[in-house]
């Protein structure tokens, strides 16, 4: 398996996508903004199919769709309107659009389906140097913004801060969860997105710790569901998202099942 050089690529890919999904996905549980990681998933679609529809790389459209969504949609949170109504608006508006730049830029089937479930075994040297570029710049940011994030996330009423640096800090979080959706989307797919955002952060809740611990384990069920997803999709030819989906599902389960013991 091993000897293919597109597995070899995968491999690589899939480590870096599920390290970032682990790391950003434990501030998002503990935001509570899974919905949001779902509604940018659809706009992740959206900007892919912008991408295509434009000539230009659907990681790229991706990346410029997300940011712009979670700026306007967190924005909000303080507002009138009510926050899930205002992302749910914004995913439907994504997913017609979407639909539409498919229509309008002739795309093929299988780019499509590419958008939709992921393409990772599919993903040449070049797309790795752009993840890599990708995953360095969000690690860095989490590294250097860790105490804050960390409050902002687990304890904001003790992030005794003024209301613009809060905003700031809320601004960067914002951004590093839309740079995550779109690297979370090469391997799974716009579609199924919050499996690796989401979920292995969520199974790790159950388990308890500090929020170093929580990170760890986080990481150690996405990268479990991806190697293995990786290793089954390979041995059988079907899509690799399925058998990822599966995995962090399954282990979602048994991690509520071990709790209530």
């Amino acid at each position: 398996m091993f000897e293919e050089t597109f597995m070899q690529n995968a491999f690589i890919a899939g480590t870096l996508i599920s390290v970032v999904a682990g790391i950003v996905g434990t501030f998002v549980v503990a935001r509570s903004y899974n919905f949001l990681s779902h509604s940018l998933s659809e706009i992740a679609f959206a900007g892919a199919a912008f991408g295509f529809f434009a000539g230009w790389p659907p990681l790229l459209g991706m990346v410029i769709f997300t940011i712009l969504a979670a700026l306007a949609i967190g924005g909000l949170e303080n507002a009138q309107a009510r926050q899930d109504n205002v992302t749910s608006a914004v995913s439907a508006l994504a997913i017609g659009l979407g639909v539409l730049f498919l229509a309008l830029g002739h795309t093929s089937n299988s780019a499509a389906t590419g958008i939709l479930f992921g393409s990772v075994l599919g993903i040449s040297h070049a797309d790795i140097l752009i993840l890599m570029g990708m995953a360095v710049l969000v690690l860095v940011v989490i590294f250097l913004f860790y105490k804050p994030l960390r409050l902002l996330s687990f304890d904001e009423a003790g992030l005794l801060v003024r209301n613009s640096k809060k905003t700031t800090l809320k601004i960067i979080f914002l951004i590093v969860m839309a740079l995550s959706v779109s690297i979370s989307s090469q391997l799974v797919g716009s579609l199924l997105i919050f499996v690796l955002v989401t979920l292995p952060a969520a199974s790790a809740r159950y388990y308890q710790g500090s929020v170093s611990a929580l990170m760890a384990l986080s990481v150690f069920f996405a990268l479990f569901g991806t190697w293995t997803g990786l290793a089954l999709a390979y041995l059988t030819n079907l899509p690799t998202s399925v058998f990822i989906a599966v995995i962090e599902v399954g282990i979602y389960l048994v991690s509520i099942w071990l709790s209530k013991d």
